[in-house]
């Protein structure tokens, strides 16, 4: 999957956790949390639905690198070029 893939993954993720937000202009270096009313449950939707469309683990420790979509997708990149 290509970095614009993920993008799009990430962000169709989001849509269906919270489908009330405006995603359409999503600043890719702003975290998460400052343009879209996530909360921690939230997040961690998004990392569960990570991990059963596509079969990414995210352990603990790397959350802190899902912050913005940018880093998003710099993380997920190694993760899921091969699918």
């Amino acid at each position: 999957m290509t970095g614009e893939g993920i993008r799009q993954a990430i962000l169709e993720i989001i849509n269906e956790i919270v489908p009330d937000e405006d995603l359409a202009n999503v600043d890719p270096k702003v975290p998460f949390r400052d343009q879209i009313d996530l909360d921690s449950m939230d997040f961690l939707d998004i990392v569960m639905e990570l991990r059963k469309r596509y079969s990414v683990e995210v352990p603990e420790q790397d959350y802190p690198q899902l912050l913005t979509l940018s880093s998003t997708v710099d993380y997920l990149l190694p993760k899921m070029e091969s699918l």
